[in-house]
């Protein structure tokens, strides 16, 4: 799929009135010109200076990258329901997702219309937000009128932003990631600020974990009880200007130590989300951990069905969601990692639930946005590509998959993980979503 580029009828800025300054986000939704309304909010910020400060950080996780040959991915996205306003955006190496939600606490307005729309955060704006003061009323206006999709037609003259494939598919792994998290700590204000002493200085090239030494958090470079995994913990000073402000910060991590989570409590409605990678090497585009999940496929009128609800409700509890329709709960794990990987679902971690983005529902992305499932499937129109070798104990099941010039050996099923001899599965043993080898053997015969 190749890239969208967006254009803004004007830039964003920071304007003055006779109310005080007006806060305008330029925006371009993902839909045909007249579909959706033109304003999702307008209102007053409460707290215009912190909101600014979490705006700002989100500006400063965008301009980041911490893989040099990494390519922009500018302009972070904004998603307007149940009464939040919910800014998101990824690092441009995609190994940080931040995301600043602002609840009704937060916002003096009216909500006019759910929506999700790409924002364009350009550089006077981020300069002009640096400046408002502590008691300054800032007036925001979000979903303004954008000129519409036409790269051809030569009426595009404004500003223009791209839409790569890989900001769909971060979104993908990150609502995969946080959806598994659990809670490993809770530090205070106090500690909340120790912390952005306590990390390492210089560029971190291995792992840190986050520990609790008596009441004072630090990093150690050996795992031990109760510590979290931070890879690339250098990328944690992007919260330098946040961390000293907020009440507290809750510390999230998978099961596996695969990706870590910040969730700092800023207060007056306000909420700051950091995620990490395994390492800074490792983009959540590239990830794959949700493809064991969207391996079998659903039928299209379950995922239209389950669109318009959540749609509609815009915030769900997947475990409640299952009790009220009577659905295993693998079945609904299907279906929100089926949504997702159109970039649908958001999960907040301090909520405990999915939320719901305004964008186009497009089956096909599942699989244009994840090659390896793609490919698995390919291998399977082939008659003699995936072979069975043998049975094994335990309910394993041995087979060889034909590659570029070489057979590979995949092992699946019992209890141990699956495995394959091809390069993919040799460099990330797992940690990054099984190969495409693997996916067609279970394709096959499990």
């Amino acid at each position: 799929m190749p890239d969208l580029t967006y254009a803004y009828a004007q830039p964003s800025a920071l304007t003055a009135t006779p109310e005080g300054a007006a806060l305008q986000l330029a925006a371009y939704a993902e839909y045909a010109p007249g579909a959706g309304a033109a304003c999702f909010f307008q209102g007053q910020l409460r707290d215009s200076w912190l909101t600014a400060r979490g705006l700002t950080t989100l500006a400063k996780i965008v301009a980041s990258r911490f893989v040099p040959q990494s390519a922009a991915l500018r302009d972070p996205i904004v998603t307007a329901g149940a009464g939040l306003l919910r800014f998101e955006a990824f690092s441009s190496c995609n190994g940080v997702y931040g995301r600043l939600d602002l609840g009704p606490a937060a916002l003096d307005g009216e909500f006019l219309s759910s929506g999700t729309t790409n924002v364009d955060f350009n550089e006077p704006m981020v300069n002009a937000l640096s400046r408002i003061a502590r008691s300054e009323p800032v007036h925001l206006r979000v979903g303004q009128q954008a000129v519409t999709l036409e790269r051809a037609a030569g009426h595009v003259t404004e500003r223009k932003v791209a839409l790569p494939e890989r900001w769909v598919k971060g979104l993908t792994a990150v609502q995969g990631y946080l959806a598994e998290m659990e809670e490993k700590m809770v530090l205070t204000r106090v500690q909340a600020a120790q912390l952005v002493q306590s990390i390492p200085a210089g560029t971190a090239r291995g792992d840190f974990f986050l520990v609790l030494r008596g009441p004072r958090p630090s990093f150690a470079p050996v795992g031990s009880a109760g510590a979290v995994r931070v890879g690339g913990v250098h990328r944690l000073r992007l919260l330098d200007g946040l961390l000293p402000l907020c009440e507290g910060v809750r510390v999230f991590a998978t099961p596996d130590g695969q990706a870590s989570a910040f969730v700092l409590a800023l207060g007056g409605g306000q909420q700051f989300v950091l995620a990490l990678s395994a390492a800074v090497n490792r983009g959540f585009s590239g990830e794959g951990n949700q493809l064991d999940t969207l391996l079998e496929e659903l039928p299209a009128g379950w995922l239209a069905g389950a669109n318009h609800l959540f749609r509609g409700n815009e915030t769900f509890n997947p475990t409640l969601f299952g009790l009220a329709h009577d659905l295993a709960p693998a079945t609904v794990a299907r279906l929100c990692a089926s949504l997702s990987a159109m970039g649908l679902l958001g999960f907040d971690l301090a909520e405990n639930h999915y939320f719901y983005r305004r964008l186009p529902f497009k089956a096909d992305r599942i699989l244009k946005l994840n090659p390896r499932l793609k490919n698995a499937r390919a291998l399977l129109d082939a008659a003699d590509d995936v072979q069975l070798v043998g049975l094994g104990a335990g309910g394993r099941t041995e087979a060889r998959v034909r590659g570029t010039d070489v057979w590979h050996t995949v092992v699946v099923g019992g209890a141990d993980a699956p495995r394959c001899t091809c390069p993919w599965f040799t460099g990330n043993q797992g940690q990054r979503g099984p190969c495409k080898h693997i996916l067609a053997v279970q394709l096959r015969f499990l």
